[in-house]
């Protein structure tokens, strides 16, 4: 029994701490977004103003719904595929790191109004390799310990998130011009493509016949 609740506990605590991290984001990018303009003469100022407001209504909203949001999962094969998840989202996190660095992933370059456009490493499969391990850490928190709230809480959660996604892509129009829009054209936002050639790789192994 003791094992149980210190299993049970340990579930709420993974999926709070996913919740933590992964809620604020849309707010974090709407304040920095659509004001880019006025707040790159301001930048440290941006970068407190978001991130206090953000992660405090974040934590504000995670406290007043502690009652509601958490509940184990009653499967021991419904809370390993919500790890797996929040690993997966972990190792997009460390792609994206590599490929754009700490600085950008924060927003760097939209405040600063310069930068490049990445398309090696993982962002020549994905646009948004990020956002996409958000989305899985999310789907992971509600498997491992999520009641119906913690769902409701991620489909709004998500909608706001594309949202924010939307915001982003406009401003790198602005940025980057035909470059950005040929780059969309070639890389998709969430699920790699498979390339002809890869395709025919894998129909070509051979099978074995019993």
């Amino acid at each position: 029994m003791r094992l149980i609740h210190m299993r049970n506990e340990t579930l709420i605590i993974i999926a709070g701490v996913v919740l933590f991290m992964q809620l604020p984001l849309p707010l974090y990018w709407f304040i920095l977004h659509p004001n880019t303009q006025a707040w790159r003469r301001h930048k440290r100022a941006a970068y407190l103003t978001a991130a206090l407001t953000a992660w405090g209504f974040g934590a504000v909203f995670l406290f007043l719904m502690r009652q509601r949001l958490y509940a184990p999962a009653d499967s021991l094969l419904r809370s390993l595929g919500g790890v797996a998840l929040i690993f997966a989202e972990i190792y997009l996190f460390q792609r994206s790191a590599k490929g754009l660095g700490y600085k950008r992933l924060v927003g760097e370059c939209e405040l600063s109004g310069t930068g490049e456009i990445v398309d090696r490493g993982i962002y020549a499969r994905l646009r948004n390799p990020r956002y996409a391990g958000s989305f899985l850490a999310i789907i992971g928190a509600c498997l491992v310990g999520g009641t119906h709230w913690m769902w409701i809480t991620a489909v709004i959660w998500a909608a706001l998130m594309f949202a924010a996604i939307l915001l982003e892509e406009r401003e790198m129009r602005v940025r980057f011009g035909a470059a950005y829009n040929d780059y969309c054209q070639r890389v998709p936002r969430f699920f790699p493509r498979f390339s002809s050639s890869c395709l025919e790789a894998c129909a070509s192994v051979p099978r074995n016949r019993s």
